[in-house]
């Protein structure tokens, strides 16, 4: 716990410290200089909870989100980035890396990033996606009994250590074609795990090292075709694969693919993704079920959302939701998740823009769970957000 206090001062010292080279820097050296950041305070209410109280299984009340970014362009071709976050796991360094540009064509990132990894990643921040919380996949803290599913299927954003290259290039005159493949640390668990431990995975505790030497490695393309002059499609596709565990024996492969359109002030998302997880069946008392001899050793983890954005008035937004995970394969035995697991949640809510750079986000999420809670005995929950989420 100590540990994890002490990374606040330290991040924040270092940011300030960045800050304030770029300001002391000399007009002749002519660095491009940007700070820019984002902040959201959402209180989440779940009246069919118990008590209408959901944690530990969830995270209610009231949560902070905030982000500081500094960028600085040193040349055309080389420019350093640092955002560092805080959230309900406290202070972290989310980004700092440099990009090396030979061309738009080839670009080399060097340092600790998110991965390039689905649609939704490249809006993660609070105040670039209009409802509170992130789609099921990529949930992190705030879906309802989180604990039981152990978080979604790759909670975003996902900051890591390693390097990628990228780049992208017009096919004719409407077609863009982007991509990345990178080699990063990876996940993280204890020996003879059971699952990808997503707190260990970004725990300073075992410092911010790899705990197995070996990379994981990943990519994405996206083909974006331009309509009109104000409405595009794009279309993507991403994988990682990696082991997880200190002795290189447990691997997890994550695929997905993405489609969205955007018509003027429409805009239409729809984004699938799996992860395959493999664990250790050493000790077969471990496990809910009987551990089988071909194919018993992994479990799949499904998920998937479409949404639709509308812009009413230019300061207000109606946007809908439907998204869910489904979860296929043996589990540890005090599990309240059957061998077939599944959720799916409804979701209805507005964004207003109160000025410029600042929005209020309602909305309220129905929840349809394939298990019924242990403690309240439900298979539907109601929850709903209001937020207040800003940037500059």
């Amino acid at each position: 716990m100590r540990s994890r206090w002490r990374l606040g001062p330290a991040v924040g010292a270092l940011l300030l410290a960045l800050a304030a080279l770029a300001a002391l820097a000399t007009p002749a050296r002519a660095l491009e200089r940007n700070f820019a950041g984002s902040a959201q305070l959402d209180y989440h209410f779940v009246p069919t909870s118990r008590q209408a109280k959901a944690f530990p299984s969830a995270f209610d009340g009231f949560t902070m989100e905030l982000a500081g970014k500094l960028a600085v362009d040193f040349s055309e071709r080389v420019s350093a980035n640092m955002k560092v976050c805080f959230g309900c796991h406290g202070f972290e360094a989310d980004m700092m890396y440099f990009d090396f540009r030979v061309a738009d064509e080839l670009n080399f990132r060097v340092g600790r990033f998110s991965p390039s990894f689905g649609a939704f990643n490249l809006r993660h921040d609070p105040a670039n996606h209009r409802l509170s919380d992130k789609p099921l996949p990529y949930d992190m803290g705030r879906m309802l009994r989180m604990r039981q599913w152990n978080m979604s299927v790759l909670p975003s954003p996902f900051p890591d250590n390693g390097i990628e290259i990228d780049g992208s290039t017009f096919i004719g005159q409407s077609t863009q074609l982007d991509y990345a493949v990178y080699g990063v640390t990876g996940f993280k668990a204890d020996a003879r795990p059971l699952d990808v431990d997503f707190t260990l995975s970004r725990s300073p505790v075992t410092y911010y090292v790899d705990n197995n030497a070996r990379p994981t490695v990943g990519g994405r393309a996206a083909l974006t075709h331009r309509l009109g002059e104000s409405s595009d499609v794009t279309l993507g596709a991403s994988g990682m694969f990696g082991t997880y565990d200190p002795e290189n024996r447990q691997t997890y492969l994550i695929y997905g693919a993405d489609l969205s359109f955007r018509f003027g002030d429409t805009n239409l998302r729809a984004e699938y993704l799996a992860r395959r997880t493999t664990f250790d069946t050493s000790d077969a008392a471990a496990f809910k079920y009987v551990v089988a001899d071909a194919r018993g050793d992994f479990f799949m983890k499904h998920g998937a959302y479409a949404e639709i954005e509308q812009a009413l008035t230019p300061e207000l937004d109606l946007i809908g939701r439907v998204d869910g995970m489904l979860r296929i394969g043996n589990i540890e035995a005090a599990s309240e998740l059957t061998r077939r697991a599944a959720v799916l949640r409804y979701t209805v809510g507005t964004a207003y823009a109160i000025e410029r750079g600042l929005r209020v986000k309602l909305s309220t999420e129905l929840w349809d769970f394939s298990n019924r809670d242990v403690t309240s005995g439900r298979t539907i929950d109601l929850s709903m957000h209001a937020a207040l989420a800003g940037s500059f």
